[in-house]
């Protein structure tokens, strides 16, 4: 009698775990940062198998099912971790230098990247490739491989074009190369040329981010087909009553860059401004301000950068690419130095003006080789903290990285919430990120494709990424010596 009750309790027993569902990880408990509609869902599980969230909800759900890691995560906060829509890798010398900055960004909570460009695209394709098949650590990579430029760039590793035929062959190339988007500046290009290389490559079905050449105002190229503006400054045109005027005068060069620019400053209003920003938003025209890294130069004469301790994390021969910018701005004298910090502090002030017309933003820093002391990685945190100082809501903040970012892409099926069926990317924080912007600095662990980094984890990203500085500096000294 008394084994054939132990039977049946066995049975039963049996029988209730052959119906719990597998899981790889479980957080319960935890608080979920609902970055679009600004708000916090507190006591939720979250159920994660491989690379997938698999249900989220009460408490009570995690009874369903039998996970292989579970975490109480009380006094937590989990929301979708960060995308930086615009970084640069690049450098023909500095291969092994740039690849030690892909660590630092999952370190820093990012998981994915836009890369706008640089002189190493090949490498990075076999990077991206890489860390998508799980062999290589780092961020999801997207890039545009080499840029749209005129001849004689400034740039190494454009694509240079003098014409239509060029330009379609230019296209080509990238299209072989399977790039993500298209980048095109204006330094050497013509202006005429640039409108038609947006067209193209919007014809091709290729989204295009890009400068924009002061012979056209913002209105034509974005309805051009023009993607995103990179880059606060090229958006001051657009405030001002006199842009028409301004960009017809730089067309026919009969007004120097300079007193453009005066003019510019000059003729600024808030009415005007928010009327043609609408006009961009209507088009779906975004704006990546990279706001961090035109600080860092604008203000060299109150902060050197020379002591910041993240200086550790990146080789030597990258951190000697930061030097043109800085001895350039170390020929500025008082009148060139205050007129940057206007320039910088005008530029910003179109924050508000581009949120009140609707004008999407997207989250990108401008990290990477020539970028001074714009580091990859914490670089993202300190540029959601600069677009919420100058007057953007830290939801819409965290919106044009985790939200805005993926829908670059098309991928907002796959990311932007802590929600079911959504990929396993995701940020823990120690506190809550909808109160203070840098709380997305205080970062309890990650998970990256459904697989768990706690602390110190993420830690020794930085400290192997450290050592690896450490032995190139070391070996530099000796072999100087």
């Amino acid at each position: 009698m008394k084994t054939s009750f132990f039977l049946i309790l066995l049975i039963c027993f049996s029988s209730a775990s052959a119906q719990l569902k597998k899981a790889d990880l479980i957080l319960r408990d935890i608080t979920i940062v609902d970055v679009a509609n600004n708000k916090l869902i507190p006591h939720q599980t979250v159920v994660i198998a491989k690379d997938r969230i698999v249900e989220v909800g009460g408490n009570a759900i995690g009874k369903k099912y039998q996970a292989a890691q579970l975490l109480l995560s009380t006094g937590k906060f989990i929301m979708p971790s960060l995308w930086d829509m615009h970084v640069h890798f690049g450098g023909d010398t500095l291969k092994e230098e740039n690849k030690w900055l892909l660590p630092l960004y999952l370190a820093a909570g990012v998981t994915a990247v836009r890369d706008c460009a640089g002189d190493i695209s090949l490498e990075l394709l076999a990077w991206k490739k890489a860390i998508a098949a799980g062999q290589l650590e780092g961020p999801t990579i997207f890039t545009s491989g080499p840029k749209l430029e005129g001849p004689k760039s400034i740039w190494p590793g454009d694509l240079e074009i003098a014409n239509e035929t060029e330009m379609n062959l230019a296209l080509d190339s990238l299209k072989k190369l399977q790039v993500d988007f298209i980048k095109i500046t204006d330094n050497a290009l013509d202006p005429a040329l640039f409108l038609s290389s947006i067209k193209a490559s919007r014809k091709r079905g290729w989204k295009v981010s890009g400068h924009a050449p002061v012979q056209y105002t913002l209105n034509e190229l974005s309805d051009a087909g023009l993607s995103t503006v990179e880059h606060l400054s090229y958006l001051l045109r657009a405030a001002s009553k006199e842009e028409e005027r301004i960009t017809t005068a730089r067309r026919l060069g009969t007004l120097s860059s300079k007193d453009a620019n005066d003019q510019l400053m000059q003729t600024m209003d808030s009415a005007t401004a928010i009327r043609k920003f609408k006009m961009l938003a209507a088009n779906g025209t975004s704006v990546v301000p990279t706001m961090n890294g035109s600080r860092v130069v604008a203000y060299l004469d109150q902060d050197n950068h020379q002591q910041d301790d993240y200086l550790k994390y990146l080789g030597p021969a990258l951190k000697r690419t930061y030097s043109w910018r800085v001895d350039r701005a170390a020929k500025d004298n008082a009148v060139a130095i205050a007129a940057r910090h206007q320039n910088f502090e005008t530029a910003a002030h179109l924050i508000p003006w581009l949120y009140q017309a609707g004008v999407p933003f997207l989250a990108g820093t401008d990290a990477g080789y020539l970028n001074s002391y714009n580091y990859p990685g914490i670089g993202l945190h300190q540029e959601m903290a600069m677009m919420v100082h100058y007057g953007l809501p830290i939801h819409e903040a965290l919106k044009a990285s985790v939200i805005n970012g993926p829908a670059f892409f098309n991928l907002s099926k796959d990311f932007g919430a802590v929600a079911t069926n959504k990929i396993a990317d995701l940020l823990i924080l120690d506190a809550n990120p909808l109160t203070n912007i840098e709380n997305t600095q205080k970062i309890n662990s990650l998970i990256r494709k459904g697989v768990y980094l706690n602390r110190k984890a993420l830690d020794k990203l930085l400290s192997d990424t450290e050592q690896k500085v450490r032995k190139k500096e070391i070996l530099e000294t000796v072999s100087k010596n």
